[in-house]
C-alpha cells in the first residue's frame, strides 16, 4: 500500500475515534480502580497499586499523545505514545511494530514511524506484548492498512479474542509459545512467557549491534498482579520472577514508558554521549517493584482469610 493511500485510510478510518466512543482508559478494560493499598518502597520510592497504576497509564491525553519518536539503539525506534509504548524495528526485508496500543492511536503511530523516514507500510509483522486493549487493540486497524501478520503468544488467545473493536474479530495469523522464534530479515526475536498480567504476557528479546558493539534488548511485558491473586496467577507470577533475571540484558524497555524511565533517558540524549538506554540497572528495577508489590499483596490477601 502506497503513503499516500495509507494516509487516507488514516483519515476515512480514525477520524471517529475519540475517548467519548467508549474506549476504555485503564490498562485492564472495564476494571475499577485498584486499592491505594498495601504500600512498598524500592530504591526509597513508595508506590502503591494505585500510584503504580497512574505512573504507567497517566491522563486520557498522555495515552493517545505521540511522544517525540526516536531511535533507541541500533534499529530499534520509539514511535508511540507519552504513557503507551510502540516500537518499530527495522529489518533487511521490511519492518516489526510492537504495540499498536488502542485502535484510535494508529494514526499517530503511522505518523511517528513517517516522521522518522519510514513507511507504514513497509510493516510486515505485528507482535505485542500483552492482550490488554491499551497494548493490542490496533491490531487490526493496522493488519488492515498493512497487511502485516499478527503473531501472539499461545496463552493471550483467549483474552485477544475478546478484544473486537467496532466488531472487528481480532486478527491471529500466526501463535508462538514459550522460546519461540520470530524472524524477519536480518532480525530474530524470542518470545519469552512472563504470565501473570496476562496468562500469555511476553517478554520478546533480541541481540542489536550498536556503535561495532552488541547488546541484548529486552522488550518487557508487565509484572503488575491483579488485585486479588489466586492460586494460578501466583504460580504464574512466581515462575515469572524466575525467568525475567535469567534474561540476557542490557537494554529494556517496557509496555508503558515510566517502567523504563523512558522520558527522563531521552532527556540524557547528546551527541557524542553514551547512549542513556544502555544500562544493566533498569533490568531488574520494575521486576524489584512489582515482585515486592505481589509479595505484599499476598501477605494482605491471606490476612483477611
Amino acid at each position: 500500500m502506497t503513503s499516500r493511500k495509507i494516509k487516507a485510510c488514516l483519515v476515512a478510518g480514525f477520524t471517529a475515534l475519540t475517548p467519548a466512543a467508549g474506549f476504555a482508559q485503564s490498562s485492564v478494560p472495564g476494571a475499577g480502580a485498584p486499592p491505594d493499598h498495601p504500600a512498598v518502597t524500592v530504591n526509597g520510592v513508595t508506590y502503591t497499586p494505585a500510584s503504580i497504576l497512574n505512573r504507567n497509564m497517566g491522563t486520557p491525553a498522555e495515552q493517545e499523545t505521540a511522544f517525540t519518536p526516536h531511535r533507541i539503539i541500533g534499529n530499534i525506534y520509539y514511535v508511540g505514545l507519552k504513557k503507551l509504548t510502540s516500537f518499530l524495528i527495522v529489518t533487511t526485508q521490511g519492518n516489526i511494530l510492537i504495540n499498536t496500543t488502542y485502535e484510535r492511536n494508529v494514526p499517530t503511530i503511522a505518523k511517528s514511524i513517517e516522521q522518522l523516514g519510514f513507511k507504514t507500510g513497509d510493516i510486515k509483522i505485528i507482535l505485542g506484548n500483552h492482550a490488554h486493549g491499551d497494548h493490542m487493540e490496533g491490531d487490526a486497524a493496522l493488519k488492515q492498512m498493512t497487511g502485516a501478520e499478527v503473531i501472539v503468544m499461545a496463552e493471550d488467545v483467549k483474552m485477544l479474542e475478546g478484544i473486537t473493536p467496532g466488531g472487528q474479530k481480532h486478527p491471529i495469523d500466526k501463535v508462538v509459545h514459550d522460546g519461540d522464534t520470530v524472524k524477519l530479515g536480518d532480525v530474530t526475536l524470542t518470545a519469552r512467557l512472563v504470565a501473570g498480567h496476562t496468562p500469555g504476557c511476553t517478554a520478546w528479546t533480541m541481540p542489536v549491534v550498536d556503535g561495532g558493539k552488541s547488546y541484548n534488548v529486552v522488550f518487557g511485558c508487565s509484572l503488575r498482579s491483579p488485585g486479588t491473586i489466586s492460586p494460578e496467577v501466583e504460580a504464574q507470577m512466581e515462575r515469572s520472577l524466575k525467568v525475567w533475571p535469567a534474561l540476557p540484558c542490557d537494554v529494556m524497555l517496557g509496555d508503558h514508558p515510566a517502567q523504563y524511565q523512558m522520558e527522563e533517558k531521552f532527556a540524557k540524549v547528546k551527541p557524542g554521549a553514551p547512549n542513556p538506554f544502555i544500562d544493566k540497572a533498569t533490568c531488574t528495577t520494575e521486576m524489584k517493584i512489582q515482585e515486592a508489590m505481589f509479595r505484599a499483596v499476598l501477605k494482605e490477601q491471606a490476612g483477611k482469610k
